[in-house]
């Protein structure tokens, strides 16, 4: 096998830091006698933007306003300083690019910074949980501590019965709750964007070193990568571990199941982009077999934790099964067949219901590619946040197709991560998982856009050119390159704030919320029925092996606008007529989730808690500033 020779380290220009002639490029490179290293100016402009930025980042925390945020979500809540930290953060991140050739921890440690100035402020700020839906989860550990066992087979209503099918990631936080000590897993949930963060980024740099020695390019990639990662999936939840060992098994296969003479001439530097790396060594028959086998836990892993990863990860597989490098069909079945296994075991009742509902869903791309309830945003925040999503899309497509096209050779060889990339696309026409099709789809896509996307902003190291340039000169594409670099991260970073920020205030959710709503909950006889606009708010679904629920306005803004002209006639034919309990909770979470995603009009969730309080079929028990609730009262029951 050919020694690999490491690509020369440049600039963010393009031209290598020791661009200069002879003699006086090496004393460029030598601190001038008498200065401190900290000080010799290469690197003091590489820690200086770190220390500025965090101090900034620092003095901005603590003036985030998130209790009394409005329309705009958390956007209009941050203060300049906030801002101006992300700027001069993005300026010290290209400026260390121009050391990651000998320095590549540089680049690194302005990554780590932008995950924390990114994602840490909820994380440290919040005193609830962000994300009201991530409760559930919480109350599926507290499920699981409480019953020490698993009942795959028990019917339970909010679709929570999928929990004991795919159980991995609830019993890996059992035991962390008991571990730490911990009463739940409230504690610590709110970090889980930070920790997948954290673990995701060696990850992602395993794989694109597979394909790249520049490490410019690689850690603008994972750059990119956290800033688009705005899709709101590394909550606490168990497809954030999924992807984190989806990726995993990835990196595997690529580094270690090359066939023999599968490479071609993809091992020579003459047939190489610049920036790329040459295909790892083959491995033989044996050796694979070997590597199955210590996958096997692994992908079984998978199966345990999340149903919908396990055929990302087989369509995955199946696109590197067309190539020649890649060609490894026992892997594929043996990973096909540990998520048959499951599904048909453990995963059963869920999996017959999903091949009932293909029926309907198979080939129906227009349903399957919504996002979400049939609802249309509304608001500035809400608003906002859809249209800088698409954009952010599309920039990132936009440049990873640039790419695609220009740098032909650096496509060649990195052409898996290609295939991995869009082998999630024609899930679309199989289903529409909920109406979170579209963010999946984009979620397991994203690693090898971002790879792509910044191999459009990096140029070629020593400012090489190949065919499919356009005809440009190496010194324009050079000088275009130090100007797009730094603007398009910068625009990728602001792009981020409304796309994650944008519908914040349906995901902050006041303590004495939650404190009215778990009063309820636990008080509520067994067997229950408790009733919700929606299932977002915190401790929607808590106790839910006990009590039944119904979200009565998770459908079509159409349906809503009739069921408002009488409420409370359109609740009562699905309420219990047994003597159980039915009681409805109306909060402001509610009203926020509601009015943002177009699921009831203008003043819709004020009408409907007016109409069922001056309903005599319902009596308040309980109300402050932010909800109501009201008990059902049959109409055997008399009427106080």
């Amino acid at each position: 096998m050919q020694q690999r020779v490491p690509a020369p380290a440049t600039g963010s220009s393009g031209l290598p830091p020791e661009s200069g002639a002879g003699e006086e490029g090496e004393a460029a490179r030598v601190p001038k006698r008498g200065l401190p290293d900290l000080i010799e100016p290469q690197t003091l402009f590489t820690w200086l933007p770190l220390v500025l930025a965090t101090a900034l980042w620092l003095y901005a925390l603590p003036r985030i306003d998130y209790r009394h945020m409005g329309d705009w979500g958390l956007l209009d809540q941050l203060p300049a300083a906030f801002f101006l930290s992300l700027v001069v953060l993005t300026a010290g991140f290209v400026v260390s690019l121009r050391r990651a050739g000998t320095a590549p921890w540089w680049p690194g440690l302005y990554s780590v910074a932008l995950l924390f100035a990114l994602k840490a402020p909820t994380a440290i700020l919040y005193d609830s949980v962000r994300y009201p839906w991530a409760s559930k989860h919480d109350a599926v550990v507290t499920h699981l501590l409480a019953n020490q066992e698993l009942r795959p087979g028990t019917p339970l209503s909010g679709n929570m019965a999928a929990y004991d099918q795919w159980p991995g990631f609830f019993t890996l936080n059992s035991a962390l709750v008991r571990a730490f000590g911990v009463e739940t897993t409230q504690s610590y949930l709110n970090w889980a964007a930070l920790f997948y963060g954290m673990v995701l980024i060696p990850v992602l740099v395993l794989v694109y070193r597979t394909f790249a020695e520049d490490w410019r390019l690689v850690w603008t990639g994972v750059w990119i990568f956290e800033v688009a990662n705005w899709v709101g999936q590394d909550y606490f939840s168990p497809q954030g571990l999924a992807l984190i060992l989806h990726l995993s098994v990835l990196a595997v296969v690529l580094r270690h199941f090359v066939r023999p003479g599968s490479a071609g001439n993809l091992r020579s530097r003459a047939h190489l982009d610049p920036a790329a790396a040459s295909v790892p060594p083959p491995t033989t028959a044996r050796q694979r077999a070997v590597c199955v086998v210590i996958l096997a836990p692994l992908i079984a892993a998978i199966n345990f934790t999340h149903q919908l990863t396990p055929v990302m990860l087989c369509v995955s597989l199946f696109a590197l099964n067309l190539t020649r490098r890649y060609r490894n069909p026992g892997l594929l079945v043996v990973t096909g067949l540990i998520m048959l296994v499951w599904d048909l075991t453990m995963g059963r009742p869920l999996f017959v219901e999903t091949l009932d509902s293909l029926k309907e869903s198979a080939g129906n791309l227009l349903n399957n590619s919504r996002a979400g309830y049939a609802g249309e945003l509304t608001g500035p925040g809400p608003v906002l946040q859809g249209r800088a999503d698409i954009v952010m899309v599309l920039v990132v497509a936009a440049l990873a197709a640039f790419a695609v096209l220009t740098r032909r050779k650096l496509l060649r060889s990195a052409l898996p991560l290609l295939l991995v990339s869009i082998a999630p696309v024609p899930m679309f026409a199989i289903n529409d998982y909920g109406g979170e099709m579209l963010f999946r789809v984009y979620l397991f896509g994203l690693p090898g856009a971002a790879f792509f996307a910044a191999a459009a902003l990096v140029p070629a190291p020593g400012g090489a050119r190949e065919p499919g340039y356009f005809g440009v000169a190496p010194v324009v594409r050079r000088r275009i390159s130090a100007v797009a670099l730094p603007a398009v991260l910068l625009a990728l970073v602001a792009g981020f704030l409304p796309a994650y920020y944008g519908k914040e205030r349906m995901y902050y959710t006041p303590p004495a919320e939650t404190a009215l709503v778990t009063k309820v909950i636990d008080r509520a006889p067994r067997d229950s029925l408790i009733l919700a606009a929606t299932g977002s708010f915190p401790m929607a679904l808590h106790r839910y092996d006990q009590l039944e629920h119904w979200f009565f306005v998770e459908q079509a803004l159409p349906d809503n606008i009739r069921m408002l002209k009488d409420p409370a006639g359109f609740l009562e034919p699905g309420l219990p007529k047994d003597g159980r309990p039915a009681f409805v909770l109306l909060t402001h979470t509610q009203d926020v989730y509601t009015a943002g995603e177009g699921l009831l009009p203008a003043g819709g969730f004020a009408e409907l808690t007016a109409k069922l309080s001056a309903s005599p079929r319902f009596r308040v028990i309980d109300r402050n500033a932010y909800g109501t609730v009201l008990r059902y009262q049959p109409p055997t029951t008399p009427l106080r």
